[in-house]
């Protein structure tokens, strides 16, 4: 048994050191963890109790570096777990209720009896515990009551994915928590990503769940969704002379899920002129030649995010090719066409019910005027709102954060750090 007061003596005493760098990997992010456990560890105290047996788990946010709006179709993504988690301080309870409170948010509270989809949860979080919960009896594992309190560094609304590190969290629990740690990664993203689609009401694809379930630099093929192949890819960005940053433009999510639905919906329409469900099962080339009909059945901007969706998929195969060639200059090449796609074609820079509203694009225009030339710069996950990401020379980090933080404030471009696990218990 473990108590809270004893979890904090171990981790001010250093104990827990060698499990905080298999997560965490670099000394200084170690030590920085201490404080963050330690007051998550008196957030449970003070919500639940100070006698329990209390365990550690911890779930990274992710960014996707290649592949934007492919996996939905089938695509192939490249993406990486980050140094920014989700983390929880969790103990068991045998009430056959799951309780966890997340900093600054209500209690989440799930009885184990009713596992049904509530309409009245749909877009909150209670929805994606009942449903993570749903998804593990429903592959064969066991589920049990808990209690839990959260803290979390993945910025909501940032495009790093904090509902997908969230469900991971939850089921990373209870795999360990009830199941031996026995659930591999690739089913419970699955699992997360079934919690995020019927219960949550959100129509995403995989890549988020699977990117901070596995962790680290991988690309994943989601032609069969039910066997996606991945890959971890063998590159050392920190040797490459850059660094990753993701710009948070404090762009507002709110009101935007039937933009990022109408992608998925249009691509798809395109797919049933064909009488595919997907873009991946239709051949370019037959696409292609169908344009003049396709624009009079689905409309000239399902065509055009088609045509992004055939590019960029096939775009990921040549930045992944470039990795592990170690040719970076062809990287950040490929990942500047990625974005002049997804502005051009794609077309989720903006949203078109709101052209007045465009911090994405300001934030791309900015970065193409430090970076041209040097470095790389893209929209960054769902877009519409959120974040950018860009590869920046190190020599210009100074400037670039200089340039941007002044449209966006202090803070608002993060200099993050590739995680070599997904989920995993401390």
């Amino acid at each position: 048994m473990c108590t809270t007061a004893q979890l904090r003596e171990e981790i001010k005493n250093g104990k827990l050191d060698d499990r905080f760098k298999r997560v965490y990997v670099s000394e200084a992010d170690v030590k920085a963890q201490y404080e963050r456990y330690c007051s998550l560890a008196d957030d449970f105290d003070e919500v639940f109790s100070a006698d329990r047996d209390v365990r550690l788990f911890s779930a990274p946010g992710r960014t996707e570096v290649g592949g934007n709006h492919t996996d939905h179709n089938h695509g192939r993504v490249l993406a990486a777990g980050i140094n920014l988690d989700a983390i929880a301080v969790a103990s068991k309870n045998d009430e056959n209720i799951v309780r966890v409170k997340s900093r600054g948010y209500a209690m989440d509270v799930v009885d184990l009896s009713d596992l049904s989809v509530h309409a009245d949860e749909e877009g909150h979080s209670p929805a994606l515990v009942r449903g993570v919960c749903q998804g593990f009896l429903n592959n064969g594992y066991k589920i049990g009551g808990f209690d839990a309190v959260t803290a979390s560094r993945v910025l909501s609304g940032s495009g790093l994915s904090s509902s997908a590190a969230y469900e991971v969290l939850v089921g990373t629990m209870l795999n360990y928590l009830y199941n031996d740690g026995k659930v591999d990664p690739v089913t419970i993203a699955k699992i997360a990503q079934y919690a995020e689609n019927e219960y949550f009401g959100k129509p995403c694809g995989l890549m988020d769940q699977m990117a901070c379930s596995v962790g680290s630099f991988i690309t994943i093929d989601f032609k069969d969704p039910s066997e996606p192949v991945i890959e971890k890819v063998d590159f050392d960005f920190a040797s490459c002379g850059h660094s990753l940053c993701i710009v948070d433009t404090k762009g507002s999510h709110s009101n935007l899920t039937d933009e990022y639905a109408a992608i998925r919906l249009e691509m798809e329409s395109v797919a049933a002129q064909f009488s595919k469900k997907v873009l991946r099962e239709v051949d370019e080339k037959e696409f292609l030649a169908k344009i003049p009909e396709l624009r009079e059945a689905v409309g000239d901007r399902a065509v055009l995010r088609a045509m992004h969706f055939y590019k960029d998929n096939e775009r990921v195969l040549r930045e992944v090719d470039a990795l592990k060639k170690n040719d970076f200059e062809k990287f950040k090449q490929l990942v500047i066409e990625s974005g002049d796609s997804s502005y051009m074609y794609n077309q989720n820079v903006f949203a078109t019910k709101q052209p007045e509203i465009q911090p994405v694009s300001i934030a791309l225009a900015l970065s193409e005027q430090v970076l041209d030339g040097k470095g790389a710069w893209r929209v960054h996950g769902g877009g519409f709102a959120g974040t950018i990401q860009a590869f920046v020379p190190n020599d210009l980090l100074d400037e670039y954060k200089s340039t941007l933080e002044a449209v966006f404030g202090e803070g608002s471009c993060y200099v993050l750090a590739i995680r070599p696990v997904g989920g995993a218990e401390i």
